[in-house]
């Protein structure tokens, strides 16, 4: 008896399984381009870690694709990744194949495929090479080509383009080769290009080109799909059938408890030693007949905690597909999670842990956050693709850290060391007595009556009020010649600013002749100086500035300073002074002379004028006077807000020196020099250990990759060193020259000299001759050398800075032997030893490492310092002794100084830790700049967070996520986290971050998240058809909606689908509802302003294009944030004005984000990638049309907008262009089958009531495949135009979640950019909507100023008064004697609408309220009547909309359009409504059925006699619900 219940449990449980999984739904997105091979994108990823790799790879794949017709799929994609492991370590490997599952590199592939697209390919041509605009096919016609190259213009080259490493030098010709890597075809080309390109003959370019793509298209991954719960399902279910599953479930000691027919009571007492099992069968019996039962109030409270109790009682590697499982399928295990017994001790935990992470991280109780080791990752702005490349970031600097020995724990510490960010603008200490003060705010009298206190800065002031307070916030330093023709502009701007009492402290140093014996009678500067210090000594400083001021309005316009204007006004303002005394040559007034001049030098600022604002030099431009009043006065708005925050955060007090404060910023330097201070720097990488150290065999080390050849260097290289202590040096510095040069001997002597001033810095030397390397050209080197491998580092030191004085190097070419240049107490015999039987094999290692790996020429000269290279040097520039100090500086202070600490702590010392500073370093300091990595850290972890350890004694990444297990960010965490552990070695830690006391159902979605580690295949080793969104074990009773949850730049569409999508009812449905998407476009996004205002010029449009077809997507730019966004897809694109009045009013000027230098007048947008893409255009008026506005006038050329569907036959141009002024634009909206069915409706009311040619307008982003398919079929049937509009809402506009809510959001929000200028006004009308007059009437109604017109709500139906919520509360208040309008009808004058900037007005409001939830209830309605006051509505007649709901019987008569409003009473069908309340919606409804079944059968003949699905039926039937 017990074996036959025990497989009678197993088989109920088993077909309860088979029957649930029997239903589902599936989503499937595919790419809009064809499938890439997979060889390409692998090169891509490659490519990605330098060019070196990347021609490395293709020569070894290069006829790889022979393989591919032999074996079968799977091992030709293992035969792929086995060739790149050759490049990639273990880790890379995986990141490799998540790259290829995620498509990631196809972007890139793509896109070189549409650049050849564009020059266009020849027919019949598998493989051709461009030469300068000309094709080949052929060797023999390249050739051909290559010999008339240089009278054509050269190629564009794309930032992402692949150049061979050849000599390609700038006169060379471009061969851009167009193949498909590993073909034999390629490999001809190949072959050919790379060897000339060796030869420095000619620049070879690969793009990537598939002559025959192949037509499938590939399924994408990277994005979420979710079925929403339409409506208040949850709530619909009969409340005594809850009840009773409840006591069902509880009541265990009831003999007679009956589940699903089942006597629980009786089985257990005749199998007492089954209980348990029957409990267990007993559960999941109510579960399975309640799943979707609705929950009271108090069963929600605690859902959060149940499911962490839940997913902390499982196995650890069990959590995550456990929490995935119930979050993704939350609504229908809502229900079993109620019976869930909460510890606790893990409430009180998770409590503690919130407390702290609130406290610390400002992350509060529900919220979700992600750290990779450390490195916050913003869920809202990441997706897989983002990831990848962050992980990928990642591995290079983890697996550096494993090769350079820091392990397990070590490397956390190392990663998290702060790294001071690298200055833009870097500062000089102003703290200087060459500086001669004219004012001081604190002290002077003349500022007395200004307040003094810091808090003053925070005190509100309108917006360009400069503060007065008596404090030095701001200084600016001029350092004048006074004999220079700017000068006297420049000290006449001070004097405005002095007189005019602005908050400016203003200081001079005066940079003049510093010869001893210089007379003033005959030096205009020394006599100015000498004046100035008389008056200055006898009288004060400001009468020493006045006095300049009126000598300098002595010197006439285009003259300079003389020494006889000075003479002159010395002798007429002070008769009794002696003149020769005071500026003859041995004055008494000449102390400070010398000062200003020294000072201007040990700056190392540039030719003379230049100021400092605050420390920070201005640049050359700014220095013009005429624009140097505006650049001061913008530094000090700038600054105020610097300071203002630095108030704020307690960083600067009453007590502190405003000027100490300043000096003391991370960014103020000792010395200014651009090419050590510079942003953009370049490092070497030292994490090789190769496996030969061997650099006297150089054909050998040439043959080396760049990692290892520079590993060789680092481990032979020797260094200078002040001492023979175990001094752990913080700077390692490369010195690279040739010592045999003048030039190269000073650069070394110059570090040598530093490094003898107490500092913190070992130096090395290499060799790069500038001539033929021989034994008596290098010998020089070759002796410093053998001192470094005989000899201890001091002595080293003392006899490299004696052989390299000049007149010892004199010596030397008189004869004088260098043993005799030792000095006293150097071995002579080893070193002379050393010195004779040195071979140069290792010099010329030396000279290949200079040429190949630092790309210098012969003799040039360089400096590398701790990895950083800088260089090369131009022939006259040098680095001083000052400049070596001011590099050690930015070094220790960018991350060094904390790396030493780091490394002293690890207990190293000497060589062996000064090697692994700089090794570290070079390693940290070249990788991207990133927020502060930051350590969280829980105070207890026992019952609150899921710990999945690492795989040991590998290296691996430090994963934290913070997550609440029922939200979205859960539903998409678990999946992601999953896949990561399977991809990388992950330390795990979950904190479950839990709400407590819920009100509502957390979560009332379906979700699935499509994602996977690798390329799948099938079992016969096929492609599988790819990664797809599946929904099994669905309930099957409530209504669901299908929503596409992917990146911010990817727009996508429903391309295949015989169901409605929408309401998707799976009860309805036999078998699987599958949903077929398209990746249609990539975004292009933007942001434009007019240079000479500031502000966005309103209404600009751009167009987007190839050189082949300029005008494929149009766009106009918005008020708010100058936002613009274009339609693209992987490839080259031109961005332009468009041609009409926005390029005969503006020009661009400058962009940022693109691919074309900044100057370039056609902006080119390279799209590579599935990363959102964002640019910024600059654009200005031209001269001639600055008081012309783009608004007044919507003439526009014919571009896209016009291109769509157009049914009117050719006429004579005025009569198209009377035709066209006298179209009606309508714009409706609709989503669903259902909808969809009324839009069709409304369309032909429309049409049946007028004699106006119409276009419709119809939100693309929700119509369904079977809508699209149908309507041009309709279109040419009933003689109407229509446009599909789409805008992707953007991201910095608060975001909806619900479908219906973001529908009404594009009712209202983009109307400005939805429709081109040529549309003078456009007519909303609902999909429910049925019109029964000629809306021409509406059109040309006067709107009297307003920019858009409504109809009111009635008010005739009496028995909804209670129903009227706008005549109570708020909206009483706020409306006034205003009425609440409706938005099922209204017309929109879109000139006045964009001229007024009613658009950028809504967004912004609609901004400001939908932070509140519970605001804009009805979004598109509420809005316009909450702006009512900001942009007027005028209120059209009444009998313009007419609904059963609120409006009389009496008034129906006079209704001019009808409208199907929902009762909030009866809640009756929309179907039952129209049919009852409109007569003519029956025959409207029918003559649209027979149509369609004509559209169908038409269909059905041109298939070949094939018929349509009868699911395509089932669909049109769901309207009747």
């Amino acid at each position: 008896m017990r074996t036959v219940i025990q497989l009678l449990l197993l088989l109920l449980l088993a077909l309860h399984h088979v029957n649930a999984a029997s239903k589902g739904v599936e989503a499937s997105l595919k790419a809009k381009w064809p499938m890439t091979p997979l060889l390409l994108e692998t090169s891509e990823f490659i490519g990605e870690d330098g060019e070196e790799k990347f021609w490395q790879f293709v020569e070894t794949v290069k006829e790889l694709t022979v393989y591919k017709n032999g074996e079968s799929v799977r091992s030709y994609y293992n035969l792929i990744v086995k060739k790149a492991g050759q490049f990639l370590t273990d880790l890379q490997v995986s990141l490799l194949r998540l790259a290829l599952s995620l498509r990631a590199y196809s972007p890139a592939v793509h896109a070189f495929q549409q650049i050849a697209s564009d020059e266009p390919p020849p027919e019949a041509c598998s493989a051709f090479v461009s030469v300068h605009g000309q094709l080949a096919c052929s060797t023999k016609d390249l050739k051909k080509n290559l010999k008339a190259a240089a009278g054509r213009p050269k190629p564009y080259l794309y930032k992402n383009d692949h150049k061979f490493p050849g000599v390609n030098s700038t006169d060379l010709p471009v061969a851009i080769l167009y193949a498909e890597i590993g073909t034999k075809k390629f490999n001809t080309f190949h072959k050919f290009l790379a060897e000339r390109a060796g030869d420095g003959k000619l620049i070879y370019v690969l793009r990537h080109f598939i002559a025959e793509p192949k037509p499938r298209k590939m399924l994408l991954s990277g994005y979420g799909v979710e079925l929403a719960i339409k409506s208040t399902e949850y709530k619909a279910v009969d409340d005594t059938q809850v009840r009773e599953a409840k006591s069902a479930a509880d009541s265990d000691d009831d003999d007679n408890d009956e589940v699903q027919g089942f006597l629980f009571g009786k089985l257990k007492k005749s199998n007492p030693d089954l209980k348990e099992q029957l409990k267990e069968f007993k559960k999941h019996l109510v579960e399975s007949s309640n799943d979707m039962a609705p929950l009271k109030v108090w069963e929600l409270q605690d859902l959060s905690f149940q499911a962490a109790a839940r997913i902390m009682s499982a196995p650890k590697f069990d959590s995550l597909k456990l929490m995935q499982d119930l979050s993704q399928n939350f609504p229908s295990k809502a229900r079993s999670l109620t019976r869930v017994a909460v510890n606790q001790e893990m409430r009180k935990e998770i409590e503690e842990n919130q407390k702290r992470l609130g406290d610390t991280m400002g992350i509060h109780p529900g919220d979700a956050a992600l750290f990779i080791n450390g490195l916050h990752i913003d869920l809202d702005v990441h997706n897989p693709f983002s990831i990848l490349d962050t992980i990928r970031g990642e591995a290079r600097v983890l697996e550096g850290l494993h090769n350079l020995g820091i392990k397990g724990d070590q490397v956390g510490k190392f990663l998290r060391l702060p790294k001071n960010a690298v200055e833009d603008s870097y500062a000089l200490d102003i703290r200087h007595s060459a500086i001669a003060w004219i004012n001081d705010i604190e002290r002077d009298s003349m500022y007395q009556t200004w307040p003094s206190g810091i808090q003053e800065l925070l005190r509100a002031t309108f917006p360009g009020v400069i503060r007065q307070i008596r404090r030095n916030f701001f200084s600016l330093v001029l350092f004048l010649d006074p004999t220079q023709e700017d000068s006297t502009e420049l000290v006449k701007l001070a004097e405005l600013f002095y007189k005019h009492k602005i908050p400016l402290r203003i200081g001079f140093v005066f940079v003049v002749n510093t010869d001893d014996k210089v007379d003033g009678f005959s030096d205009a500067g020394v006599a100015f100086c000498r004046l100035w210090n008389y008056i200055e000594e006898e009288y004060d400083i400001s009468q020493a500035f006045l006095s300049t001021i009126s000598m300098y309005n002595k010197v006439d316009v285009g003259e300079t300073l003389s020494a006889e204007t000075v003479s002159a006004y010395l002798k007429r303002k002070f008769p009794k002074a002696n003149a020769a005394k005071i500026l003859g040559v041995d004055s008494a007034y000449d102390e400070k002379r010398r000062a200003g001049g020294v000072f201007y030098k040990k700056t190392g600022l540039g030719s003379l004028p230049v100021g400092l604002f605050n420390g920070v030099p201005l640049k050359d431009e700014e220095m013009d006077p005429e624009e140097l009043e505006t650049v001061l006065l913008q530094r000090i708005m700038d600054t105020t807000n610097f300071f203002q925050r630095a108030v704020f955060m307690g960083q600067l007090s009453e007590g502190v020196d405003v000027v100490d404060f300043l000096m003391e910023q991370p960014n103020v330097v000792p010395r200014i020099n651009p090419l050590i201070l510079n942003p953009d720097r370049k490092y070497l990488d030292f994490t090789a250990s190769p496996v030969s150290d061997d650099w006297g065999d150089a054909p050998m080390y040439s043959y080396m990759d760049t990692k290892d050849k520079i590993g060789v260097v680092q481990k032979r290289m020797k260094y200078f060193a002040k001492s023979e202590e175990e001094l752990v040096q913080g700077v390692t510095v490369w010195v690279i020259a040739d010592v045999g040069t003048a030039s190269g001997r000073r650069l070394l002597l110059s570090a040598l000299k530093h490094m003898t001033s107490g500092s913190s810095t070992r130096v090395g030397v290499i060799n790069n001759p500038s001539g033929k390397l021989t034994d008596e050209s290098s010998l020089l080197y070759r002796a410093l050398w053998a001192s470094l491998l005989t000899h201890r580092s001091k002595e080293t030191l003392s006899f490299a800075q004696k052989l390299l004085k000049e007149e010892n190097i004199l010596l030397l070419h008189q004869g004088t032997k260098i043993k005799e240049l030792l000095l006293p107490g150097m071995d002579e015999d080893s070193f002379s030893k050393r010195l004779n039987t040195m071979e140069l094999d290792f010099l010329r290692s030396q000279q290949h490492f200079c040429q190949a790996v630092l790309k210098l020429s012969a003799g040039q000269r360089a400096v590398v310092s701790n990895g950083r290279i800088l260089g090369p040097f131009e022939e006259e520039e040098e680095l001083s002794a000052d400049d070596f100090h001011l590099l050690e500086k930015i070094t220790l202070s960018t991350s060094a100084e904390k790396i030493k600490a780091k490394v002293k702590q690890m207990g190293l010392k000497g060589e062996k830790a000064s090697e692994l500073v700089m090794r570290v370093d070079a390693l940290l300091a070249a990788t991207p700049k990133t927020e502060a990595r930051k350590e969280v850290k829980f105070p207890r972890d026992k019952h609150s967070v899921v710990h999945l350890p690492p795989r040991e004694d590998e290296l691996f990444y430090d994963v934290v996520a913070i997550v609440d297990p029922l939200t979205r960010e859960a539903q998409k965490l678990s999946p992601l986290l999953s896949v990561l552990g399977q991809v990388v070695n992950m330390k795990l830690q979950v904190f479950l971050n839990c709400r407590a006391k819920l009100s509502e159902m957390p979560l009332k979605s379906f979700y699935r998240y499509v994602l996977q580690p690798d390329v799948t295949f099938l079992g016969n080793d096929s492609l599988s058809a790819g990664p797809m969104a599946r929904f099994t074990d669905m309930p099957e009773s409530p209504l669901l909606t299908l929503n596409m949850i992917t990146p911010e730049s990817w727009m996508v569409e429903a391309v295949r689908s015989p169901y409605d999508l929408d309401n998707i009812h799976l009860q309805e449905v036999s078998g699987v509802v599958s949903a077929e998407y398209e990746l249609e476009h990539l975004l292009l996004e933007g942001h434009c302003f007019d240079l000479s205002t500031g502000q966005p010029p309103r209404g600009l449009q751009f167009t987007l294009g190839m050189s082949q077809d300029p005008l494929m997507q149009d766009t106009i730019v918005m008020a708010n944030l100058g936002y613009f966004q274009l339609k693209a897809n992987p490839g080259a694109w031109t961005l332009r004005l468009r041609k009409g009045r926005s390029e005969d009013i503006y020009q661009i000027l400058a962009h940022d984000g693109t691919d074309s230098p900044a100057d370039a007048g056609d902006v080119i947008v390279v799209l590579s990638s599935f990363h959102s893409k964002i640019i910024k255009v600059r654009v200005q008026k031209h001269p001639d049309k600055l008081h012309e506005d783009l608004l007044s006038e919507a003439t526009e050329s014919k571009g896209l907008w016009d291109s769509l569907t157009s049914i009117a036959g050719v006429g004579s141009e005025d009569g198209e262009k009377k035709k066209k002024e006298d179209m009606l634009n309508i714009f409706s909206v609709a989503s669903g089958h259902l909808y969809e069915r009324f839009l069709r409706i409304m369309m032909l009311s429309v049409l049946q009531h007028t004699q106006t040619p119409v276009k419709f307008w119809f939100l693309k982003n929700y119509l369904s495949p079977s809508f699209k398919e149908t309507i041009p079929h309709m279109a040419k049937a009933y003689g109407f135009q229509y446009e599909l509009v789409q805008y992707k809402w953007p991201r910095w506009l608060h975001q909806q979640t619900e479908k219906q809510r973001i529908i009404w959001g594009y009712k209202i929000l983009f109307l400005d950019v939805l429709f081109p200028l040529a549309v003078n006004k456009i007519i909303f009308v609902d999909a429910d909507q049925i019109v029964r007059t000629d809306l021409k009437e509406l059109r040309d109604l006067d709107l009297e100023g307003a920019p858009y017109g409504y109809t009111p709500f009635c008010d005739s139906r009496k028995e909804m008064e209670g129903y009227r919520f706008w005549k109570t509360g708020y909206w009483a208040s706020h409306l006034g004697y205003r009425k609440y309008h409706i938005s099922a009808l209204y017309v929109v004058d879109l000139k006045k609408f964009r001229k007024i900037a009613a658009g950028d007005r809504l967004r912004g409001q609609y901004q400001a309220l939908s932070q509140d939830p519970n605001s804009l209830s009805n979004l598109d309605q509420d809005l316009p009547n909450n702006m009512i006051h900001q942009v007027a509505i005028k209120s059209l007649p009444q009998e313009w909309l007419w609904c059963e709901t609120w409006c009389d019987d009496v008034s129906k008569k006079a209704a001019k359009t009808i409208d199907l409003c929902n009762n909030p009473k009866t809640k009756e069908p929309k179907l039952a409504a129209a049919a009852r309340i409109v007569p003519e919606w029956t025959k409207y409804d029918t003559e649209i059925k027979h149509f369609l079944q004509r559209v169908d059968g038409g269909r059905g003949q041109q298939l070949h006699g094939q018929t349509v699905p009868a699911t395509e039926n089932r669909g049109s039937q769901r309207d009747e619900l």
